[in-house]
This record gives structure tokens, C-alpha cells and sequence, in this order.
């Protein structure tokens, strides 16, 4: 197996960057193209900066796979590099009896990946977590808090003999005998692979290169606050999560700096870049009416979509959220905080991908979802795309 001399990567958040270092690892030369100012400034830099330890998703799931082995070597990443990060652990607490039996459920789906974790009763929770209410209660031991945009930076500077480009958004792409052409504001790049981690954009960034992807990325806007009371939760709170949904309920985290943010909701966002109610572009409201998926979506979940908009318009909704699991939450507790837009791939049945989803063409792989845990697992992400686009070249 022979190194891709040249490979061009289309996005600059934690995966793309990842991504980059991998492939420099390698042999590689790498020209990295990031449309905004600064690096990981969409979903890297919007998120609760939460190494997950990959008890939620299917056993054997590149989502499982990557995130256990991720939360590994994202904190091994960390503390090579100066990295703040602390492996707190975490509870996912059920606040009623009738959410135990999906409490047992997560626990033996932990153990099926391989994840440290296990059964406490609420006495035991309130010794972790003096102020939390519930019956029980999940202790998972390797959870920990990071600052991701401060991995990137560390990319960045592993990086610094590669030729990393801002505002340079790819205008076109074009297959040429041995390699690909991406066209640019500074001009044309040309090389012998691409690979596409465009996140929020990355459907789009994958038809401009003549595929046909599977799936559309629809926009999620998640909205925190953050709590002034921090005193009331010492690490991160979960709610037990419904498994028909791809999103964790809100909960609540403390960050390294001791600010505790709660959430996130989910409402649709009105722009792929969509972090408030007020940012609406007429061109993504269409391209996300006009999928046949969309309506599906929205057929199925109607009662869930209308409670997350009143949750998303109401303080008190969302207060009210998070007092089921720390009852002394009030709603003058709750300051407003920055939202996140999660970029998550629909296919045309309404059904949203659940994976990670990566496909393939010619000297092109093009990550086409990698929402929450791909932070995470951005490092195993990396090894993956690698392997799929180091290939011998003639």
C-alpha cells in the first residue's frame, strides 16, 4: 500500500483537521479548505465538549466502535498535547420507575461496547450528586470534559508544514486524469484525493464532486443555558434517553472553567448555519421542504417537534426539564448561552440516520454524517477515512 502523495480535505473542524493529521501521518502532503475565519467554528466549536464513552450507540456501530475507542485516544491526545481535560465520569439517572427498564437497557448495552459502567442505586447517586433526583441511577466511569476547540488548535499546529487555508470555500470540483481540481476563491487546488468533512455542508460539497449521496443533511439547532447556581451539580447529569430518538434529552454538564451548561433542545433550524430564530435563509427553508423526507420526519414526531418549539420559546419549559432530574432548578437560574446546529443526515423516508455515514467514489471518500460523537471519535474517524483513501496509485 503506497501514500497518496497530495490529498485535499474540505472542511476544518475537529474531523477535518483530524483527518489532515492522520493522512500527514502517513506521508502525505495535505491542503486543508475552511470557508470561515477561524478553525472548528461550526459544530466543533457549538457543542457540550463531552468525550462520550459509547455506551448509547449499537453494539458493533461505527458510532460505538469509535467512540469507545475515541474517548481512549482523545484523552491520550490531550494530555500529550497540554490539552485541558478531565475524565469526571457521568449518571444517566431514570427519574421514575418506568424509565428503569431502559436504564437496564443502557447498562447492558455499555457492557456490549465495552464500556465501564454500572447500576447505583439513588443513595449512591446522591453521594456523586447531592442534589439530583432519582431511582436509580447509571455511573459511567469514563466520560470526561475537554476543550475541543483547543484540539483543534493542536492539529493546527501538527499541521504547520501543510498548507492550511481560511476562507477558502470550495466553489467546484471536478474529476481529472489521476486526481481532482477544487476550485477556490484564491484558485485551483489540485490533487490526487479528496475527502469531504464539510459537516453542515457536506451533502452539498459531495454533489458539487458528482456524487448522488444517500442522505440530505438537515439542520438541528440544540439551544443551552447556562446555570448561575453552579453549586447545584458537581459533574454531568443525564436523563435517560428515548431510544427512538437520535438526541439525548437535555441534561447538564460542568465545564472545565466551573460554569455548568444545561441542554440542548432540538428544533429545526431555519438555516444550515441556523444558531437563532432570527437566522433564516429562504434558500435552506426550501432545500429542507422540498425532501420528501422532511414531512415523514414530521409526521412521525409531530408531538415531539411542537414540545421541543415550546421548550425552545419557554425559560419555564426548559426549566422545568431539567428540575425533573435536579429539582432545585428554577427558571431565574437559566441564562441564555450559545447554541449549537447539528448537521444530521436524513435519508428520503424521513428516517434519520443513526450511524456515522461515510461513502465513496473514485479518489473520494466524503463523510456524509458525523454528528455527536464524531468529536469524540474524530481520531479513529481519521484512521478510517485514511484507510479508505491511501490507496496504491499507478
Amino acid at each position: 500500500m503506497s501514500t497518496v502523495r497530495h490529498v485535499v480535505v474540505i472542511g476544518g473542524g475537529i474531523v477535518g483537521l483530524a483527518v489532515a493529521d492522520e493522512l500527514a501521518s502517513r506521508g502525505s502532503r495535505v491542503t486543508v479548505l475552511e470557508k470561515e475565519r477561524g478553525w472548528g467554528a461550526h459544530q466543533t466549536g457549538h457543542n457540550s465538549n463531552v468525550v462520550h464513552a459509547g455506551l448509547y450507540y449499537r453494539p458493533g456501530s461505527l458510532k460505538a466502535r469509535m467512540s469507545v475507542a475515541g474517548n481512549a485516544s482523545m484523552v491520550a491526545f490531550a494530555r500529550e498535547h497540554g490539552v485541558p481535560v478531565d475524565v469526571c465520569g457521568k449518571l444517566v439517572v431514570a427519574t421514575s420507575e418506568s424509565e428503569l427498564p431502559r436504564l437496564h437497557d443502557l447498562a447492558a448495552r455499555a457492557e456490549a461496547n465495552g464500556v465501564p459502567a454500572k447500576l447505583i442505586s439513588a443513595a449512591r447517586a446522591r453521594e456523586h450528586e447531592p442534589e439530583v433526583s432519582c431511582v436509580a441511577a447509571l455511573r459511567v466511569e469514563s466520560t470526561a470534559i475537554i476543550d475541543f476547540p483547543a484540539v483543534c488548535a493542536a492539529l493546527v499546529g501538527r499541521l504547520s508544514s501543510h498548507d492550511l487555508r481560511l476562507r477558502s470555500p470550495a466553489l467546484a470540483i471536478r474529476s481529472v486524469p489521476g486526481g481532482v481540481e477544487v476550485a477556490t476563491p484564491q484558485g485551483v487546488v489540485r490533487a490526487d484525493a479528496l475527502v469531504n468533512c464539510a459537516g453542515l455542508h457536506s451533502d452539498r460539497v459531495a454533489r458539487l464532486a458528482g456524487l448522488t449521496p444517500s442522505a440530505r443533511i438537515v439542520p438541528f439547532r440544540g439551544e443551552y443555558f447556562e446555570l448561575r447556581r453552579t453549586g447545584l451539580v458537581r459533574g454531568l447529569i443525564y436523563p435517560v434517553p428515548d431510544p427512538t430518538l437520535p438526541f439525548l434529552g437535555v441534561h447538564l454538564t460542568r465545564m472545565l472553567d466551573g460554569s455548568v451548561h444545561c441542554g440542548p433542545n432540538a428544533v429545526l433550524a431555519l438555516r444550515r448555519e441556523g444558531y437563532r430564530w432570527r437566522d433564516f435563509s429562504l434558500a435552506d427553508v426550501v432545500d429542507v421542504a422540498r425532501f420528501p423526507g422532511t414531512w415523514r420526519l414530521a409526521r412521525k414526531y409531530a408531538r415531539t417537534g411542537a414540545e421541543e418549539v415550546l421548550r425552545s420559546l419557554s425559560r419555564k419549559r426548559f426549566a422545568a426539564s431539567l428540575a425533573r432530574l435536579v429539582p432545585a432548578v428554577r427558571e431565574d437560574d437559566l441564562v441564555r448561552a450559545e447554541a449549537g446546529v447539528r448537521a444530521q443526515a436524513m435519508l428520503p423516508d424521513g428516517s434519520l440516520v443513526d450511524d456515522f455515514l461515510i461513502e465513496t467514489a473514485e479518489r473520494q471518500v466524503h463523510v456524509l454524517n458525523a454528528p455527536s460523537p464524531a468529536a469524540t471519535g474524530s481520531l479513529e474517524i481519521a484512521r478510517h477515512v485514511a484507510d479508505k483513501i491511501i490507496t496504491p496509485l499507478e
